[in-house]
């Protein structure tokens, strides 16, 4: 009994290393040689991160083709766990009854904050909590309460879906009510597009698509700065997560792989998030 024991723990022992090296961890050294179509969708935050890798991707191997979407945390949740993509995006961390319905892994590879932002013409640089609380309730409706202009607060929000709406709704509303006067917004992208254009907008998003065209504000002190993210002075923030069906494996592995390079860490940083390692 023992001995067939031990011969079967030696029969075992012999093929791991095959399994090690069918999962070996993929670089831009070794991207080359692949071939195929890989389906991206989900959170928007994602896709400044997500064009730019595989842009470098597909020119290192060129019979390799990515597609990108949006759609949102949720969707993007929901269609990688039905099969339609092979990594849903999602700015949050999927819920446990995800997890367990389809059977999701869970890659994390930045840490964002979501800010709050307004026109850069808008003098009020600053706000607390309660403040953005009472705004977006609908209790606080004209900027002239705020320092501002005698003008009505235009409220921006995203769909239910989004990872970046849950985000805020929890570590900036506290769970608090979102007035049905708010005007939605489908993306970051297009939230700071909105917040540009609109002199006595304001909204939220991703701090990685801050730019000139639209103005973080200030909260409790601190601003949406990555250096306040990373010393936690700046409270609202989310992990970025990359989820696949079961374990990442072909394109999807290899692409998930090329996150946690240098390389990959580098673009993930010059996009405005902050990198995080395995």
């Amino acid at each position: 009994m023992q001995r067939g024991y031990w011969i079967l723990m030696a029969l075992i022992l012999s093929v791991l290393p095959f399994s090690t090296l069918s999962a070996q961890t993929h670089t831009w050294d070794t991207i080359t040689s692949l071939e195929g179509e890989l389906s991206i969708a989900g959170g928007t935050a994602h896709i400044p991160v997500m064009k730019t890798l595989a842009t470098e991707v597909m020119k290192r191997a060129p019979k390799v083709r990515i597609s990108i979407s949006g759609g949102g945390s949720g969707l993007g949740i929901k269609q990688v766990g039905e099969g339609i993509v092979a990594i849903g995006n999602s700015g949050r961390a999927p819920k446990k009854e995800e997890i367990a319905r389809y059977g999701l892994r869970l890659h994390r590879w930045a840490v964002d904050g979501v800010a709050v932002a307004v026109h850069p013409k808008n003098p009020v640089d600053g706000l607390s909590f309660a403040q953005i609380q009472a705004i977006y309730a609908g209790t606080l409706s004209n900027w002239r309460e705020l320092g501002g202009p005698n003008r009505a607060i235009n409220l921006y929000t995203r769909d239910a879906s989004s990872g970046t709406r849950s985000v805020f709704w929890k570590k900036a509303l506290a769970k608090g009510q979102i007035a049905p006067k708010a005007l939605f917004v489908k993306s970051n992208g297009a939230m700071k597009s909105a917040i540009s254009m609109d002199p006595y907008g304001i909204g939220y998003l991703s701090v990685g698509h801050l730019d000139p065209s639209v103005k973080g504000v200030v909260i409790e002190g601190a601003a949406p700065t990555l250096e306040n993210i990373k010393n936690g002075a700046y409270t609202i923030s989310r992990g970025l997560y990359s989820n696949t069906k079961g374990e990442a494996s072909g394109l999807a592995r290899a692409f998930l792989d090329l996150l946690y390079t240098p390389e990959g860490q580098a673009i993930i940083a010059a996009k405005g998030f902050i990198p995080v390692t395995r």
